[in-house]
């Protein structure tokens, strides 16, 4: 199949791109240039935000893809950018959104995709509860569309950390290595359920011309729910350290951090559409994938 890619080099959007690869499909993908892509994707270059010049690069190639995935839309500007651009140039759609668009206070355990409380979210996740309300609004015509909702994604190309105070921190190894206590709010006792990025990549590739797939929303997350404390307990593991952990209060913290309420709650999440539509289900374990990615930000450092 043909794909298209906006993104292609980030940490989400790489690896899209490698798993469209493996599975033998044409990849074009979207960037301002500069960073590499993966060899054997095609490059077209344009700032998303210069409308002309995305514009220019898309429709110069003169293609109807067979699906197009956007990993770095984040308004309604955005989306209605794609809606434009992709309603007549594509058979098929996929956004990437988050889990951020479960408002933190009214979740159930585990979580589906259907909610009823849009209310009270913050920006992030409120931008991207109207980019997908734009999608589903019918506006892309008959382009069959998917909407995937992530929670935390790792991975060697991201850096560690899942919490505030150390999230997505370059210097986490150096400071568990140090032996210097870690910050963390609550203990790390609000459970997660974290994706390899090649994991996430695996599921949107296999969104491709399956017909289960099509307008349809997904929750995906990996295979272990475990306290955000053991995500850290297991990076000290792989670099042979002892992991000292310092509470932060819940209350305190949010009264000064109010933006970061969607990382204080449980975020574990029902897979049963994802695993009922036989598409490709999350299934690297977090010790395994914790352990590629600490390894390969030692290596790369």
């Amino acid at each position: 199949m043909n794909i298209l890619i906006i993104g292609g080099s980030g940490h989400v959007s790489g690896a899209v791109a490698r798993a469209a690869l493996t599975g033998k499909h044409r990849v074009w993908a979207v960037t301002r240039g500069k960073k590499p892509l993966a060899k054997g994707v095609k490059s077209l270059i344009a700032d998303r935000h210069d409308s002309v010049a995305l514009e220019t690069v898309v429709t110069g190639q003169a293609m109807v893809w067979d699906m197009v995935v956007d990993c770095i839309c984040y308004n309604l500007t955005d989306i209605r950018q794609d809606i434009e651009l992709f309603r007549r140039r594509a058979k098929q759609f996929v956004l990437v959104s988050t889990d951020f668009v479960y408002n933190p206070a009214r979740r159930k355990f585990p979580q589906s995709e259907e909610t009823e409380h849009w209310e009270g979210l913050l920006d992030y996740g409120r931008e991207k509860h109207l980019c997908e309300a734009e999608l589903m609004s019918g506006a892309m015509g008959e382009v069959a569309w998917t909407i995937v909702r992530p929670c935390h994604i790792y991975g060697p190309t991201s850096e560690l950390g899942c919490l505030p105070l150390h999230l997505r921190n370059p210097g986490l190894i150096e400071k568990i290595q140090s032996g210097e206590p870690l910050k963390l709010v609550g203990g790390g006792y609000f459970l997660q359920q974290p994706i390899l990025a090649d994991d996430l990549a695996a599921t949107i590739i296999s969104f491709a011309g399956n017909r289960n797939a099509y307008r349809q929303t997904f929750n995906t997350a990996g295979p272990d729910i475990l306290e955000s404390r053991r995500y850290y307990e297991i990076i000290a593991g792989v670099l042979g350290a002892k992991l000292t952990i310092e509470e932060v209060p819940v209350s305190a913290y949010l009264a000064k951090h109010p933006e970061h309420a969607p990382f204080m709650c449980h975020r574990i999440y029902d897979l049963k559409r994802l695993r009922d539509s036989g598409l490709s289900v999350p299934s690297t374990s977090i010790a395994e994938g914790l352990r590629r990615h600490t390894e390969g930000l030692l290596f790369k450092n």
